[in-house]
C-alpha cells in the first residue's frame, strides 16, 4: 500500500535521512524503530507532506505523494498522529474530534461512535476541554482525531512518549485493536519492545538510515537489536 523508496531528508546542510526504503502492506502494522534523533519523525513528516524530500518517492497505492501538500496527501486517506499529542487545548473533546474531520463532507455518526467505542473516557468527557485531560487521555484523543478522517493508514509518532507504564499498554492494546478493525499501522516508537512485540514487520532506522529490518519476532531475537535497543 505505501512504498518509500530512496528517501532523502536535508535539513540545511545536514543529511538527516539518507536512502531509506522500506514498505507498509495493506492492513499490517510496520514500526520504525531507533534512538532519539535517528530520523524517524521526519521520515512520518515527509509522507504527510509537512517536510520536503530532497530526493526518493513516496507512493501510496502507486500515487506519488512527494509534491503534494498535506491536506491532499491527507485525502488519499492516510493520517499522523503527531508527537506530544498537539490537542487543541480550549477546544472541547467533541470539538477536537470533528477538526480531524475537516475535509469530510459525509456523515460523522459512525466513525465518532466507532471513537468512542474504542474511548469510552472521550465519550465521558466530550465536552470537558481538551486541555483539562491527562496526559493518557490527550494520547487517546490525538489518535481518535486521526481516526475522524476514516483513514486507510494511520502513522503514529511515539504515542507512548511521557505516559504512566499502566496507560502504555492500554495504548499499545488500542493500536493492535484498530488494526484488526483494517486501518494499516505505521509506528514510530523509542520503545522498541513494545513496538515489535506488535509488529509484522519492523525497519531500525539509525543516522538516517535502514540498518536492520526483518519481522517483529526477529529483530526481537536480533542480538545486536536486542543490545542496542532492548536493554538486553
Amino acid at each position: 500500500m505505501l512504498e518509500v523508496k530512496n528517501l532523502k531528508i536535508n535539513y540545511g546542510g545536514i543529511e538527516a535521512v539518507r536512502n531509506v526504503s522500506f514498505t507498509v502492506p495493506n492492513a499490517k502494522i510496520v514500526t520504525l524503530v531507533g534512538a532519539n534523533g535517528a530520523g524517524k519523525s521526519s521520515i512520518l513528516r515527509s509522507i504527510i507532506g509537512l517536510v520536503k524530500a530532497a530526493d526518493g518517492s513516496i507512493h501510496l497505492d502507486k500515487r506519488e505523494l512527494i509534491g503534494l501538500k498535506t491536506d491532499e496527501i491527507v485525502k488519499h486517506n492516510i493520517t499522523l498522529v503527531p508527537e506530544g499529542r498537539h490537542v487543541f487545548p480550549d477546544q472541547t473533546v467533541l470539538e477536537n474530534l470533528k477538526i480531524g474531520a475537516y475535509l469530510r463532507h459525509d456523515s460523522l455518526t459512525e466513525d465518532l461512535e466507532r471513537v468512542y467505542r474504542l474511548f469510552p473516557r472521550l465519550k465521558e468527557r466530550s465536552w470537558q476541554a481538551a486541555g483539562t485531560l491527562s496526559g493518557g487521555e490527550q494520547q487517546m484523543l490525538a489518535v481518535g482525531r486521526a481516526l475522524m478522517a476514516s483513514p486507510e493508514i494511520i502513522m503514529m509518532d511515539e504515542p507512548s512518549l511521557g505516559l504512566a507504564p499502566i496507560v502504555v499498554k492500554e495504548i499499545f492494546e488500542i493500536i493492535k485493536k484498530i488494526n484488526k478493525q483494517g486501518t494499516t499501522v505505521l509506528l514510530v516508537e523509542q520503545n522498541a519492545n513494545m513496538a515489535l512485540r506488535i509488529a509484522d514487520y519492523g525497519y531500525v532506522i539509525e543516522n538516517g538510515e535502514v540498518t536492520v529490518h526483518g519481522t517483529g519476532e526477529e529483530l526481537l531475537k536480533n542480538e545486536n537489536v536486542r543490545k542496542a535497543y532492548l536493554g538486553m
